[in-house]
């Protein structure tokens, strides 16, 4: 039917087909760890969003290459897809000491994590430009939702974790969830070839300012603030890690070129 778009998922949970066919998407049974169970994506998909992460260890993403061999087997008249859109994330830039910072910028990943998604945007950019497959990479913050599984600082603030002290402290970027899938959307039909995008809001916060700021909103006591000296001692490395690095994102282009309207152009908007 001229017009009809059919929706495609990519799944590696049989349990989950009903679930997506509810939703109205075809579900696909595959896996990303297994390079064998893809051989049905070649040839299906105009259109790719991916947003699978990778695994978590090492320093490059399997899972990123293996879904490229699998979209470029070619059977009789198969053609790669038009399109594809990489959710990335702002992590690659590593630390930029509260720097204005656009896409421009030369990234500088400085934790595995980040090493990973920069492998992945290479490795996509590379086959992109070899079949003139248009990529798409979305360098993607803290993302926030009431409806998502931690997608709201209320859970951290009830524990009473600490953040650092104004002096020591670093700025942090946000996206709502419902933007972020806009702006995966636009992409899919705006996006320029081989081109970055920073998907973030308009905040300017840093991070201890984020969590007084939703304290204020729930009604919660603000957490205490300590030193980095303090925080280095005490804190997993995990959550020290994001506390280690400071950037405010521009999203000029992000507006220019994929034309979004931010539904939620601040977090305390987003979480209000």
């Amino acid at each position: 039917m001229r017009g009809r778009v059919r929706l495609l998922a990519l799944t590696s949970s049989p349990a989950r087909r009903a679930e997506l066919r509810a939703q109205g998407l075809t579900p696909l049974l595959g896996n990303l760890d297994d390079a064998a169970s893809l051989r049905r994506l070649a040839g299906l998909a105009t259109r790719v969003v991916h947003l699978a992460p990778p695994p978590s260890e090492g320093h490059q993403d399997p899972r990123t290459q293996a879904l490229i061999r699998a979209l470029r087997q070619r059977k009789h008249a198969i053609t790669p897809p038009i399109t594809l859109v990489y959710g990335s994330t702002s992590g690659v830039y590593g630390d930029c000491a509260g720097d204005w910072v656009d896409e421009t910028r030369a990234i500088h990943p400085e934790t595995a994590r980040a090493q990973r998604r920069a492998d992945a945007e290479t490795r996509l950019r590379r086959w992109g430009r070899g079949l003139a497959v248009r990529i798409s990479i979305l360098r993607i913050p803290g993302i926030y939702a009431a409806d998502r599984d931690g997608g709201t600082p209320r859970t951290r603030l009830l524990k009473g974790l600490a953040v650092l002290r104004s002096e020591d402290d670093v700025y942090t970027n946000h996206i709502h969830a419902d933007d972020l899938a806009r702006a995966a959307l636009l992409a899919l039909w705006r996006g320029a070839a081989q081109r970055v995008y920073n998907v973030n809001d308009d905040s300017q916060l840093k991070m201890g300012d984020y969590f007084d700021m939703a304290a204020d909103l729930y009604g919660l006591p603000r957490p205490p603030r300590i030193t980095r000296e303090v925080a280095a001692e005490t804190m997993p490395a995990m959550q020290l890690s994001f506390m280690r690095e400071s950037r405010r994102m521009r999203n000029t282009r992000m507006k220019k070129e994929l034309r979004l309207r931010l539904l939620h152009p601040t977090v305390m908007g987003g979480l209000r």
